[in-house]
């Protein structure tokens, strides 16, 4: 494992760069946060068309998280690596295409995020809000979205863990990321593939560890000022 990792360890972190394209842990890293903050604002979107009483907003996005969320990210990687390019006329790469399917599939579960952390807070809320005479849009932008984002960090620290682990997927369409320099290695040293894949699982436990304790440290945080609120 650690001639493994003396071998091929820049491979495992940054791929073929600077020869070639980023890849490795880098590529995942980059590809798993850049889905998460571009599906966050439309998950924000999600979850408020969830939770308005107008069925003309509520029904589309409770279809879209129920569509995304029901069927396999490989199945809608494939689907924007075939679809993309008849939409667009145009040949596109790889990474974009994961980082396509990524954020559709995550913006359905973020956007649950948003809807539990909207319902979690008290209704009265809302109504003080009103009652001051803010508007439904000036309530949820200084009111209601502050506090339920305050409550959402855990969660959606705890998603980043999981879309990091999703993005493994992505090597299918040839995106370089972790697993596809793990496959590269395991091709150029056939007889120890084992060691190669231990040394993937510690790359992916590494980061996922440590984003899963500060998402507990968080939830413990949170708890602590609720008791003192209280």
């Amino acid at each position: 494992m650690w001639q493994i990792l003396h071998d091929y360890g820049l491979m495992f972190l940054v791929g073929a760069w600077p020869q070639g394209p980023l890849g490795g842990i880098a590529a995942t890293l980059i590809l798993a946060g850049a889905g998460l903050g571009i599906s966050f604002p439309l998950a924000i979107c999600l979850g408020l068309a969830r939770t308005s009483t107008y069925r003309a907003l509520r029904w589309p996005a409770t279809a879209w998280v129920y569509a995304f969320r029901g069927v396999p990210l490989i199945m809608i990687i494939f689907w924007a690596y075939f679809v993309l390019p008849l939409l667009t006329g145009a040949t596109v790469p790889a990474f974009a295409t994961a980082l396509c399917a990524i954020v559709l599939y995550e913006s359905a579960f973020l956007g649950e995020i948003v809807r539990a952390g909207l319902e979690g807070l008290p209704p009265g809320q809302t109504e003080a809000s009103r009652a001051l005479g803010l508007s439904y849009g000036q309530a949820m932008r200084y009111v209601i979205l502050p506090q339920a984002l305050a409550n959402m960090i855990p969660s959606l620290v705890n998603q980043f863990v999981s879309t990091i682990k999703a993005t493994s997927i992505v090597y299918v369409i040839g995106v370089q990321e972790l697993t596809f320099a793990a496959q590269q290695v395991n091709s150029m040293e056939t007889s120890r593939a084992l060691q190669t894949f231990l040394v993937l699982a510690a790359l992916y436990f590494v980061p996922c560890f440590a984003l899963s304790r500060v998402a507990a440290r968080l939830e413990r945080g949170l708890a602590s000022r609720r008791l003192r609120a209280a």
